[in-house]
């Protein structure tokens, strides 16, 4: 009974850190080709005007 306990908490915790992998190591806002970069600011400039 003991060693089932012990591989649902194993399973659990793999889970979890999967599920925290995929959230919070995606790029990042500022990352990316220049070229995408520059056509984000344009499109928040044009709003200003």
């Amino acid at each position: 009974m003991l060693w089932l306990i012990l591989e649902a908490c194993a399973a659990f915790s793999i889970l979890v850190f999967i599920v925290w992998w995929t959230m919070f190591s995606g790029r990042k806002e500022k990352s990316g080709p220049p070229a995408a970069r520059k056509e984000a600011r344009e499109t928040k400039d044009s709003g200003r005007e």
